[in-house]
């Protein structure tokens, strides 16, 4: 059971819509490397984590996994909000406005919806431990791609960097997690 906080994890107040800033942004919600993927493979992870430990971990990584697509959500749509038709149309957003209007839709950049393919949950701890480490660092290079392309929009700028700084707090725990417990695993059961 979890408790809600009616409020972002840090605050987004975007003032001016940007369809092209929402385009690419739309990623970090339903893309392969986005917060929508992060937040299942955790939660799905965790039921197989021999560990107590690591399971709490993957449970409070992918809870605040959800607070950042919330984030992203609120992003992209206060970029999409108050478009006029001409910028829909100039901006080429006019595709996702003709199935979505300015709703909330997951998928990448690249205009592919998301897919439960992007995540995975093998049943092994160290092996799930390492796909959460090149998770976070895959979600990493993308914010900072994303924070090149916002630089001079600092009501937009300020969250993706606050989220970009999350992705390396979650690969230090992940790591952390992989070192402490895992390391007392005996795997030799399954080699013949």
């Amino acid at each position: 059971m979890w408790s809600y906080e009616k409020r972002l994890q840090f605050p987004v107040n975007i003032k001016k819509p940007n369809a092209n800033l929402a385009q690419v942004i739309i990623s970090q919600f339903g893309g392969p490397d986005g917060e929508l993927a992060a937040s299942q493979r955790y939660l799905s992870q965790r039921y197989s984590m021999p560990y107590r430990e690591v399971a709490g971990t993957l449970t409070d990584i992918g809870t605040e996994e959800l607070a950042h697509m919330e984030m992203v959500s609120a992003i992209v749509y206060q970029l999409t909000k108050d478009l006029s038709m001409e910028e829909i149309e100039a901006s080429g957003f006019d595709k996702y406005y003709v199935d979505h209007t300015t709703g909330l839709w997951p998928q990448a950049a690249g205009g592919v919806p998301f897919n439960a393919c992007v995540f995975q949950s093998k049943g092994d701890a160290i092996t799930d431990l390492f796909e959460d480490m090149a998770a976070e660092q895959k979600a990493r290079t993308t914010y900072d791609n994303i924070l090149r392309l916002v630089r001079d929009e600092p009501d937009v700028y300020e969250p993706i960097k606050f989220l970009r700084a999350r992705e390396i707090v979650h690969f230090q725990r992940f790591g952390e997690a992989n070192r402490g417990d895992c390391s007392k695993s005996n795997h030799t059961k399954y080699n013949h």
